[in-house]
């Protein structure tokens, strides 16, 4: 009876109904936007991370016994994830390998010439600049080369994306509630009187309002779904664009356990926001 009456609401009202539906899956389309657009984010920040971040070109005095001590510094700090180690015989082969099709440059250049190094990864790319800074200190290492700038701007980019993906997705959030509650709050109108003829033959509050919170829940769902169906599609349509421009960071495909876990999530908010809505719309228009 109430879900029967639930869909009467909606049938009577095709307009207002597809309005609710359409501010619910504009506000879940932003949302899975940024859902995947935070989870791209994420992927190329481990990227980065899992590449040597600090290159540490020894001096050409350094002993060996200095060099494995200041990796077991390193290791000890607890901020070091991998290191790799590079020795002059073994420099001057990568310098051959990728000069092969110079012998002018293969002549000019020996071992002696060519500095041993450190390849390091930390375990947070935060740690990169105060493990740059005491490598730096130290008397054997001629020089240290880590991409600060673009570290710092991926992170800011990053916690800004963030920010500002949470400031408009609780803008359009509270403009649903409050477009949903006009939309609901204008049917419980049409429907006064028989609501009024109901509480007569006495119905209870709760029977009165399950139909029009149903509505709501209703549009909570087709919305979300919606939303992020075109969402996900959108990113579909962009992954071979996306893809050339990010070459080989592996950021796509994204995994189907992670896009039903988002559908999963969204489809939850939505309910609860549609069922929200409605409830406040009945509680003001019933008083």
């Amino acid at each position: 009876m109430v879900l029967r009456t639930t869909w009467h609401n909606i049938r009577r009202t095709p307009y207002q109904a597809f309005t609710a539906i359409f501010i619910i899956l504009q506000t879940f389309f932003v949302v899975s936007i940024f859902a995947l657009v935070a989870f791209g984010s994420s992927r190329i920040i481990e990227y980065f991370e899992s590449l040597p971040q600090i290159d540490v070109f020894f001096q050409n005095e350094a002993k060996q016994e200095e060099i494995d001590s200041l990796k077991k510094q390193l290791e000890e700090s607890g901020k070091v994830d991998k290191i790799r180690f590079v020795s002059k015989e073994e420099a001057l082969k990568i310098y051959q390998e990728q000069n092969k099709d110079d012998p002018l440059l293969l002549e000019l250049v020996t071992s002696d010439i060519l500095p041993a190094s450190f390849h390091i990864s930390t375990f947070d790319i935060n740690d990169i600049s105060s493990v740059a800074e005491s490598l730096d200190k130290s008397s054997i290492v001629e020089r240290v080369v880590f991409p600060q700038q673009v570290i710092s701007r991926l992170i800011q980019w990053a916690e800004s994306l963030r920010q500002v993906g949470l400031a408009l997705v609780v803008f359009l959030a509270i403009d649903s509630v409050l477009i949903m509650v006009i939309i609901i709050g204008i049917k419980v109108s049409y429907k006064r009187e028989d609501i009024e003829i109901m509480r007569l033959i006495g119905a209870s509050n709760w029977y009165i309002r399950w139909p029009f919170i149903l509505e709501g829940v209703f549009y909570g769902i087709v919305g979300g779904v919606l939303g992020f169906g075109i969402a996900v599609g959108t990113l579909w349509y962009a992954t071979p664009y996306l893809s050339s421009f990010l070459q080989d960071i592996p950021v796509f495909p994204i995994p189907m356990v992670f896009l039903l876990q988002a559908l999963g999530i969204e489809v939850l908010l939505a309910i609860i926001l549609g069922a929200l809505s409605s409830y406040l719309a009945v509680v003001r228009y019933l008083k």
